[in-house]
């Protein structure tokens, strides 16, 4: 079997946050012992709602099918999210997932993953396509305010 190791650094993540809606949110990733951590407050502030992380990829992940990622969560729901190009605001595949705040193996085909624009599904966008896969990134939009904490050890496609 195949698998690709994404890098576990730092530098390529990139926060956005509800703030680029008015929100007041905050996430980001940080470099911990284990890996890394998505880590912030939720607000429902402001018409605020989510905090994300994204990084671009520069792999070929045309002969792949699924995602891997060794975590500890905090017993929300997450998101999981790929882009197939290099825009900002663009249409986004996602598939959620719920941590239970153990050390899990989070295993996604990427036939769960739907089309979506700004949260509003975009069916005739169509499935996601591996080889176009240019961004991947974690977001939590439960509807629920409070601090968050989504520690990864390892993300792998399959």
């Amino acid at each position: 079997m195949l698998a690709i190791s994404l890098e576990m650094s730092l530098e390529p993540w990139q926060a956005i946050n509800d703030g680029v809606m008015g929100g007041i949110s905050t996430g980001r990733m940080i470099e911990t012992t284990h890996g890394l951590s998505f880590q912030g407050v939720v607000s429902l502030e402001n018409n605020g709602g989510f905090a994300s992380v994204r990084r671009t990829i520069e792999l070929d992940l045309s002969r792949t099918s699924k995602l891997r990622v060794r975590l500890q969560g905090d017993g929300r729901t997450y998101q999981a999210r790929f882009r197939q190009d290099s825009s900002f605001d663009s249409i986004a595949w996602r598939a959620e997932f719920d941590t239970t705040g153990d050390w899990q193996t989070v295993e996604l085909d990427f036939t769960d993953f739907a089309p979506v624009f700004r949260g509003r599904k975009v069916p005739q966008a169509g499935p996601l396509v591996a080889g176009k896969i240019r961004q991947f990134g974690f977001l939590i939009g439960d509807k629920e305010a409070g601090p968050f904490r989504l520690k990864i050890k390892s993300i792998e496609f399959l």
